[in-house]
């Protein structure tokens, strides 16, 4: 597995990342097979350190976790909890999704912009009903089993994500209702 351990504005010592490596190592070859490449990223937020790390995994999937703590190893220790309880919890399905699945998750690129928000209710009218873009990126749509999107936005903790049918070759929608629900917009 390729890691890239990583810090924001804080230096990452060697001790660290081969406490990151071995306990990751541990905890990603117990409940996931085959794993591709891990990104964990280290930053302060106050007085706390924070952890970041995303697993991806062969099958296409992505499971992410975060934590806090007032130590830095600490924090990676929360985190790698955190991503045990998701990946134990995810097992049996993608276990059963990695034996139908042949082949790796197909990715098609997008654009993905990001746009300003009005700035309250006293707001001055905008001159055109165009909104102001902020930031324009590329983003990947994978092509996933309605199951498969499930699971993957409840593993990326995301309220909604888009996805290529691979049933009927569509794009489609599954989102988290406000009563907890899954959403699925089939069009």
């Amino acid at each position: 597995m390729r890691y890239q351990i990583s810090g924001k504005q804080i230096d990452i010592g060697e001790a660290l990342q081969t406490h990151v490596k071995q306990e990751l190592d541990v905890v990603v070859e117990k409940y996931a097979e085959r794993p591709t490449d891990a990104q964990i990223v280290f930053s302060k937020s106050g007085h706390e350190s924070v952890c970041e790390a995303t697993v991806h995994l062969s099958t296409g999937l992505t499971a992410q976790a975060k934590a806090h703590a007032s130590e830095i190893y600490a924090a990676f220790d929360a985190c790698c909890e955190k991503m045990e309880k998701q990946l134990r919890r995810y097992k049996r399905r993608l276990k059963d999704h990695h034996r139908t699945r042949a082949e790796p998750v197909e990715l098609s690129g997008a654009a993905s912009y990001i746009l300003a928000s009005e700035q309250g209710a006293d707001a001055a009218e905008p001159e055109s009903l165009q909104p102001m873009i902020v930031a324009e990126m590329e983003t990947q749509i994978p092509s996933l089993s309605v199951g498969e999107a499930v699971m993957q936005m409840e593993l990326a903790g995301a309220p909604v994500l888009v996805f290529r049918n691979e049933g009927k070759d569509g794009l489609n929608v599954v989102y988290r209702r406000d009563d907890g629900n899954i959403g699925w917009i089939d069009p």
